[in-house]
């Protein structure tokens, strides 16, 4: 089988200062065409089958992002979006893979490419379980929600604690392991929409809010009678200076994600800090690159649970759409529209 010697990519063009512009003038991202390098020793040629699409992507491309207060550096202009995805192996100089593989890989908005064998992870499938969950429940994202409430928060058997975003990739993993596998005492979601609510006390919240309803701060203030110990923030902004009201005396906070706030160039400013003050709270926030080295038990930790049916992980826990590679900005948009519920996945076909 003859290579692609060019490949398709979503190139940053122009810096976004509120949500990414997809046409016009001035468009954040231009589809170009490159030429695929040659293929080295301990290499793989590399095609794109699935694309995680993140929230925190936003962050990395900013103008005024200063590298040095980001975890990982900037998309450059004239560069590839950053992206984590599911890749199939079409040649191999590699005695670790053959053509066929499948692996993770952070090969970005591009069809085709080469990367070095030793960047690339070994797909280890789990019966029953489709292979997009490596992207989300069984990869980062779940990750990331047993990183936040287990050493962020050390959320316990005694503790209420708060989602946000709860209806998200994170969120509804922090959902799942506060209930399923810690057995906090009472779990609170917030979602947008009555679908997501019910999805999320289906999955294990005792109570799910609807922050889009119009009583939405009188229930919220109902459910969190008696005042929080653990919230896990994936907002931001108002509901965040909302929960700061909310918290017991040196409650915990877990500050994983800002999604109010990423295409808002006055982002919102919080009001209630004497909370913080005069409660002891206590808001940590925290990157999973953070807890790699332990990410090989943290998995075998949430495969485990899987298998024992505490954390459920099927169809509808992510969001699978079918896309052609010219459609992929308008399939990330998405996560800034509300339109997934769990992982946003893209399916290049």
């Amino acid at each position: 089988m003859s290579l692609p010697t060019t490949t398709r990519q979503w190139i940053l063009t122009n810096h976004p200062t509120d949500l990414p512009v997809l046409s016009g003038s001035s468009p954040t991202f231009t589809l170009q065409t490159h030429p695929v390098p040659s293929l080295k020793s301990n290499q793989v040629f590399l095609k794109l089958l699935f694309l995680s699409n993140d929230p925190a992507q936003r962050g990395w491309l900013s103008a005024d992002v200063d590298p040095e207060r980001l975890y990982v550096p900037p998309v450059p202009l004239g560069s590839p979006m950053y992206a984590r995805g599911i890749c199939e192996v079409l040649k191999s100089t590699d005695d670790g893979f053959k053509e066929g593989d499948k692996v993770l890989a952070n090969l970005g908005w591009s069809e085709y490419g080469i990367l070095d064998a030793s960047a690339c992870q070994a797909i280890q499938e789990v019966e029953g379980v489709g292979i997009t969950q490596f992207l989300g429940a069984l990869g980062m994202t779940g990750l990331t929600a047993l990183y936040g409430l287990t050493d962020i928060v050390r959320a316990g058997k005694d503790d209420v604690v708060v989602v946000s975003g709860a209806a998200g990739a994170t969120g509804s993993m922090a959902v799942q392991i506060a209930k399923n596998i810690l057995g906090c005492k009472r779990v609170v979601g917030m979602a947008g929409g009555a679908d997501k609510c019910r999805w999320v006390e289906s999955i294990g919240a005792d109570l799910c809010l609807d922050y889009k309803a119009p009583d939405f701060k009188e229930k919220l203030l109902e459910a969190t009678d008696g005042f929080v110990e653990v919230y896990f923030d994936n907002v931001g902004g108002e509901i965040l200076d909302l929960m700061l009201t909310r918290m017991k005396r040196h409650g915990r906070i877990a500050a994983c994600g800002a999604i109010s706030n990423y295409n808002r160039s006055d982002g919102y400013g919080i009001k209630n800090w004497f909370e913080i003050i005069s409660n002891r709270i206590e808001i940590k926030g925290f990157i999973v690159f953070d807890v790699l080295p332990k990410a090989k038990e943290a998995m075998g930790e949430l495969t485990r649970a899987t298998k024992e049916g505490k954390i459920k992980v099927d169809p509808s826990n992510e969001t699978i759409v079918e896309t052609g590679f010219e459609g992929v900005v308008e399939t990330w948009m998405k996560l800034f529209e509300g339109g997934n519920r769990g992982k946003l996945v893209t399916k290049i076909v």
